[in-house]
């Protein structure tokens, strides 16, 4: 019986020590409330771009950045950025074209290197820039999103 307890106590000792020595670790390991929000707001100001600074660039004539207009072919041709260029996310304004995964990836690979590329969709809660950023970056292509969409832009 003595050997049964020693068993007993040895195992819920090893559970114990695993469980703190675990705790231990991922305390360790994870960043704390600062580096997070370093971190935040380091990716913030690297991948989104100010439509006032965007605005500016424009009007100095600077060409080191390409806007893509991520909306449907139709919607684009109806109104955009003007010197945008159209990538469709989008077969038609109500349907998305997120499966078409290697039209948007080859389109994107054909665009100069040398380049910031600049995406906007509709507006600024939409989703489409995220959801093509996302796909891209799984393929080693990175792009910047503008702040705002379509909507936004075409008022102010």
């Amino acid at each position: 019986m003595n050997s049964n307890k020693l068993f007993a106590l040895t195992i819920i000792i090893s559970l114990i020590s695993g469980g703190l020595a675990a705790f231990i670790v991922v305390e360790l390991q994870s960043p704390d409330k600062e580096e997070l929000m370093n971190e935040f707001y380091l990716a913030e100001n690297y991948v989104h771009v100010s439509p006032h600074g965007l605005r500016k660039h424009m009007d100095k004539g600077d060409d080191g950045f390409i806007v893509v207009d991520l909306r449907s072919q139709e919607e684009y041709e109806r109104e955009h950025i003007i010197g945008a260029i159209n990538i469709p996310a989008y077969r038609d304004p109500d349907t998305s074209a997120y499966g078409d995964v290697r039209r948007i990836v080859e389109m994107f690979s054909a665009l100069p290197k040398d380049k910031d590329i600049i995406v906007y969709c509709y507006s600024i809660p939409c989703m489409t820039g995220r959801k093509v950023g996302k796909m891209l970056t799984e393929y080693g292509i990175y792009v910047k999103h503008l702040g705002i969409g379509w909507n936004e832009w075409r008022y102010n």
